[in-house]
């Protein structure tokens, strides 16, 4: 198992019988917790979502396309660790481990939790791993408008 500080970067699967039969591939990862809500997350270049932590649950993050960089606290107290993801990188961030992810081209991305994001109290705790510009604050979801910085105590505010 490949590690990121303590982000787990996982390894797809592929039968080559997908691949050798002309129509393209089907790859393959195969989770450790369970999936109960899953989202399709968009970025524009060079913008950052995250900038924070989950108490309740385990986060799949797979790029689908596009390329940018995630971010994460050494665990040994060094300086934050960088990585560069791309399609098809997927990594593993179990709860309360801090992470941000930044876009270098337009992104497209999956975020796969192992808890509904309703269920949570709270979902997130903010921590500033990659500096935002002040126009870039998260925003509340029309659902709830009470965003703060902190922890976010009502749900489904400031997603990713």
């Amino acid at each position: 198992m490949k590690k990121f500080g303590n982000i787990e970067i996982l390894s797809s699967l592929c039968n080559p019988s997908t691949v050798k039969d002309g129509r393209g591939g089907i790859f393959t990862w195969l989770p450790h917790c369970p999936i109960k809500e899953f989202n399709i997350l968009y970025f524009h270049p060079n913008k950052v979502r995250g900038n924070h932590y989950h108490p309740e649950f385990s986060e799949y993050f797979l790029v689908v396309a596009g390329s940018g960089v995630m971010m994460t606290k050494d665990p040994k107290g060094g300086p934050e660790l960088i990585m560069q993801m791309s399609e098809g990188t997927c990594v593993l961030v179990p709860p309360n481990v801090s992470h941000a992810f930044q876009a270098i081209t337009e992104t497209k991305c999956m975020s796969l939790i192992s808890k509904p994001w309703d269920e949570c109290d709270p979902p997130i705790i903010f921590e500033n791993i990659i500096p935002v510009e002040p126009n870039q604050t998260p925003q509340a979801s029309p659902k709830n408008k009470a965003a703060k910085k902190g922890s976010v105590k009502k749900k489904r505010n400031a997603r990713k």
